[in-house]
């Protein structure tokens, strides 16, 4: 059965329209989603290939460190202009579409990169990372959507995080993997080899994952899992860019999107530079500087399957999204004073958090972030849902790659400032200028009326299918 067992059926519902509609739950929608975690991780783990081993790229390659940032920027660049006909497509075509355009471009970008294994190519290794980076545009809008078509009600936003998952799981073995296979001890022609292995690697995940989506991967179960998702799929169709402007008119939404947009904008300013940051206090560090974002992204990624849980528990979108990006703030200010302090501070926090060596600084440092982290990716799943809830029954995909244009946007002015504050007057005072945005994004996210759209309109269907009501 190409849509596997059904878990739960409940009884027909009445749209809107009138016309009855059954709901049903599939069990096949975690294998569905498990296919969309490893796609997103397949994509988001090439974002940082280069920034994270960048003194090794300008060794090999003979290019500034600006290009190397490129290889970061690029991702953000070229969503924001095709994030607008990549969500009108995932609504014209459908998702398992959509998903395979974006698995061929991160399949073909891989391969590019293969052949752009020599000190003189690296124009090619642009070439294959934008085209990778194009391929986004088919990614990150999807989490909300594949959550609302295939989960319940109950699930939804537990979907929705793991979703998120995927891509955080990828930055997380983009942040490890490289400094771990090519070092900045290695001669050019090692790090040929140490290249050749990176890339290969890559190749082959992709391509078995595409094999993988071609056969398994569907758009939709052949019941929709609640009445919100049957109401969509029973309403007229909107315009696409009617959509648009229904969402730009929502005075919630656009406050969410500017918040969102200032939290998610500085993560990718902080993870494109984090290399240079840890080689500023500490040099030789490049595999130091690895396992930093790799602890830093593992705290995020709990924080996004927490928040989703919080979510489906106790409905709480707006409270939850506020905490969040308060602590995000608090944390943010915290690690800022801290790093200020110098070394004596920095040991203090070392021991207090379980690290036994004077001399791991730079994991005392990952601790320290750790918790920044922990809430700043926790409110990517957040942002998500309470979009959904504040734009109902407008769709997932559009409302979220508004979000996603927004943190793009966002990221590529704070990570042109950040690099330029960094480098002429201190990674302090570039710090408490973030800090700075964070507090004003936290005010305007206070300022959201948690109006909660598709959970009312859930349960008035609920109220209205009840017999005994």
């Amino acid at each position: 059965m190409i849509n596997g067992d059904v878990e739960a059926k409940g009884e027909a519902i009445k749209t809107e329209q009138g016309s009855e509609q059954e709901i049903k739950i599939y069990r096949i929608r975690w294998f569905i989603l498990g296919l969309f975690v490893l796609y997103s991780a397949s994509n988001s783990m090439a974002w940082l290939q280069f920034s994270i081993i960048a003194d090794v790229v300008v060794k090999y390659y003979g290019v500034s460190t600006t290009w190397v940032d490129w290889t970061s920027i690029i991702y953000m660049a070229l969503y924001i202009p095709f994030i607008f006909p990549g969500s009108y497509l995932l609504e014209k075509l459908g998702l398992r579409k959509s998903v395979i355009i974006g698995m061929v471009g991160t399949c073909v970008g891989s391969w590019i990169k293969v052949g752009a294994v020599h000190p003189d190519r690296f124009w090619l290794a642009f070439i294959g990372q934008t085209v990778i980076a194009f391929s986004q545009v088919f990614i990150l809008s999807v989490p909300a959507k594949l959550a609302a078509v295939w989960f319940g009600p109950s699930q939804v936003s537990s979907a929705c995080s793991i979703g998120v998952f995927g891509n955080q799981l990828g930055i997380a073995i983009g942040f490890l993997v490289p400094p771990l296979i090519v070092k900045n001890s290695s001669t050019i022609e090692e790090n040929t080899k140490e290249f050749y292995i990176l890339f290969v690697t890559m190749s082959v995940f992709t391509t078995i994952l595409l094999v993988l989506i071609l056969m398994f991967f569907k758009t939709s179960p052949r019941s929709p899992p609640s009445f919100a998702a049957a109401q969509q799929e029973s309403s007229a169709e909107v315009h696409f860019i009617t959509s648009l402007k229904n969402l730009v008119k929502n005075r919630n939404f656009m406050f969410l999107l500017g918040a969102y947009g200032i939290n998610t904008g500085i993560f990718y300013a902080i993870s494109t530079l984090l290399n240079q940051i840890v080689l500023h206090y500490y040099p030789n560090a490049s595999v130091d500087a690895g396992w930093m974002g790799l602890v830093i992204v593992v705290a995020g990624m709990g924080g996004s399957v927490c928040c989703g849980i919080l979510l489906d528990r106790f409905h709480k979108f707006k409270e939850t999204t506020l905490m969040v990006y308060a602590c995000s703030a608090i944390a943010m200010i915290a690690f800022t004073f801290t790093l200020s302090k110098g070394i004596y501070v920095v040991y203090i926090i070392c021991a207090l958090l379980g690290s036994h060596r004077v001399s791991d600084l730079e994991i005392g440092e990952a601790k320290i972030k750790l918790c920044f982290r922990f809430f700043m990716t926790g409110l990517l799943p957040v942002g998500f849902e309470l979009a959904v809830e504040l734009t109902y029954p407008e769709s997932e995909g559009t409302s979220a790659g508004l979000l996603n244009l927004a943190c793009n946007l966002f990221g590529i002015i704070f990570t042109t400032l950040y690099s330029a504050l960094f480098y002429s007057i201190g990674d302090v005072w570039a710090d408490i200028i973030m800090c700075v945005m964070l507090v004003i994004g936290t005010v305007v996210t206070a300022c959201i009326n948690s109006d909660l759209r598709r959970q009312a309109a859930n349960s008035a269907s609920a109220l209205n299918n009840d017999p005994n009501f």
